[in-house]
């Protein structure tokens, strides 16, 4: 009898995988590598290795999706990533104290990988995408073109992360992005692309003289755009007396809202920039609200540039901005999104 028994719970035990709706793996270094057929494995030497064979979430009982943690033990990881659009709801978590403990890091510019869109160090395309407690570093430093991370799906949280470059840091560029209590750095065009982004209580650090925005709508109808909300701008002291601007129209339509964030002394007075093109003017969409610091200098902006009323920047809020449909399967609540990781 206590035989049966004994199998009867273990034969529970092996169901439990199939009943939890969100799978946990975990990145250490020390771990065997996983080939196909090991997709049972919950322990990855590789962030790469677990992306490609970590068990999948099942839908909870509401017919949600589940979530996939992978759990990252400290250390610098010297790789590449790529999340594929059919790995949605993926998190990636770094178990260390701080972001600096957990950096993922790669070296390649345009010139040596043929082209800037070759340069990530992260791709991301599955949507429902979350990243806390971590960096994406790519180290080639001022060499041209080289990105940290490239974005392109919908419903991402970045919370807690660094990203770290120098021109074209961060390629924003396609779905709904929240990047919330994280510091990014860049000197030229750090924060380029088309997508649909809020940065909040963030700071973003400017490494060199340039531009931080290169955002690039196409047409007025788009929803896309950046804002900057509650945040603030640093420079580096290296500067020599060199300027930094807000942003710059990569396409006719882009736009770039700064709200309540603080600007250094670095700031050029005029703020943006047409990019050598006087028709810029006329589309682009360039605007801010209580702006503060040595920087904030509304009189001195260039003409085509706004200065918001309190009415005029509820728009450009998270829940506004990020929410899409207000109601049915694509609404999407970012900040509370953000709230449930640590």
């Amino acid at each position: 009898m206590l035989r049966r028994v004994m199998l009867s719970a273990s034969a529970l035990l092996l169901c439990l995988p199939a009943l939890a709706a969100d799978v946990h793996v975990r990145v250490d270094p020390a771990a065997p590598h996983a080939d196909p057929g090991n997709e049972g494995l919950t322990v990855f030497p590789t962030i790469q290795n677990a992306l490609d064979h970590h068990p999948f979430a099942t839908p909870n009982a509401d017919g949600t999706p589940g979530r996939v943690f992978i759990e990252i033990t400290p250390g610098t990881y010297h790789e590449r990533i790529i999340v594929t659009q059919n790995h949605t709801n993926i998190t990636l978590l770094g178990m260390g104290k701080s972001p600096e403990e957990v950096v993922i890091t790669n070296s390649l510019n345009a010139k040596t990988a043929g082209g800037t869109f070759f340069t990530e160090t992260a791709e991301i395309n599955g949507d429902g995408f979350e990243a806390d407690n971590l960096t994406l570093e790519n180290s080639a430093g001022n060499t041209g073109q080289a990105v940290a991370a490239a974005v392109r799906a919908d419903r991402v949280v970045f919370k807690h992360c660094r990203f770290l470059g120098h021109q074209d840091t961060l390629f924003a560029d396609y779905g709904r992005q929240y990047y919330v209590d994280s510091y990014l750095e860049g000197g030229v065009d750090y924060i380029f692309g088309n997508a649909t982004a809020v940065f909040e209580r963030d700071e973003l650090h400017s490494n060199g003289p340039g531009f931080i925005t290169a955002q690039s709508r196409t047409a007025p109808d788009q929803t896309t755009g950046y804002v900057i909300l509650n945040s603030k701008v640093t420079s580096t002291s290296e500067l020599g007396g060199r300027s930094i601007g807000l942003g710059r129209p990569w396409r006719a339509y882009s736009r770039v809202v700064y709200l309540n964030t603080s600007l250094p002394a670095e700031l050029a007075a005029a703020g943006w920039n047409n990019w050598g093109k006087t028709a810029n003017e006329a589309t682009a969409y360039y605007a801010e609200y209580h702006s503060s610091g040595p920087g904030a200098n509304d009189a001195a902006r260039v003409p085509w540039a706004h200065q918001l009323t309190q009415r005029e920047m509820q728009q450009y809020l998270p829940q506004h901005f990020l929410g899409g449909p207000a109601k049915g399967p694509g609404h999407w609540d970012a900040v509370a999104a953000a709230a449930k990781l640590r």
